[in-house]
């Protein structure tokens, strides 16, 4: 996926495709936990969407959860889902710095005298 040590610096126009293609990643990955947060707040503590909505968001936005749970299972699920968030949080930052810190270590790295 990624070019090696001797090859060259991937021009900007690509770097950019890349760089959108792992932001819409991020995102596709931040939507996905944002409908199974909604989905248990829903189904476990009874909440309406936009209550299950706010809640979710809060927590993947590492801010904590608005409705305290009451029932034993919401309050199971409200300690999962947020220690999912956050490892979502620094997996959201992995795939979108990767391309970055890639090429800065790939500039460090390559020379033009590399044998092909």
């Amino acid at each position: 996926m990624y070019e090696t040590r001797v090859d060259p610096i991937l021009p900007r126009e690509r770097f950019i495709v890349r760089m959108l293609g792992h932001s819409a990643g991020a995102c596709g990955l931040i939507l996905v936990s944002l409908a199974i947060g909604m989905a248990g707040y829903m189904a476990f503590e009874r909440l309406a969407a936009i209550d299950a909505f706010l809640n979710a968001a809060m927590l993947l936005g590492g801010m904590g959860p608005i409705h305290d749970p009451a029932s034993w299972g919401g309050k199971l699920f409200a300690g999962l889902y947020a220690l999912y968030c956050g490892l979502v949080v620094i997996v959201t930052m992995g795939v979108v710095l990767a391309p970055l810190l890639h090429r800065a270590l790939h500039k460090f790295h390559w020379r033009k005298d590399y044998p092909k």
